[in-house]
């Protein structure tokens, strides 16, 4: 039986040490670009968006298609490089062995 607390104890230090690295990608800030950084938008490292940047260049009210695929694209790269940052942490935490982020253990 003390095998089996030590698996929830260990368990339960990694929960704590997801919870640590959910906290650090919140610090974390990413920025993503489109039409050569005409919109930039700026995110955490859990994804979350903190700022959207236009260039007034880009606002023509005869094309407004184009500037709903800047942001998109620009949504796009920044929502990439937030799981990228998210995987090489949670690659560093768990020591390299692959699993889904955000991982949660049962309760």
């Amino acid at each position: 039986m003390p095998d089996f607390l030590k698996i929830i104890q260990q368990a339960q230090q990694m929960q704590g040490r997801l919870q640590q690295l959910q906290e650090e990608l919140a610090r974390v800030t990413v920025v993503g670009a489109a039409g050569g950084g005409m919109v930039t938008i700026e995110a955490d490292g859990n994804g979350r968006v903190r700022r959207v940047s236009i260039d007034p260049a880009a606002v023509n009210p005869a094309d407004v298609e184009l500037l709903e695929g800047l942001v998109l694209a620009a949504m796009g790269e920044a929502q990439r490089k937030a799981a990228e940052a998210a995987q090489a942490e949670m690659k560093n935490l768990t020591g390299g062995m692959n699993l889904p982020f955000p991982f949660q253990l049962p309760t």
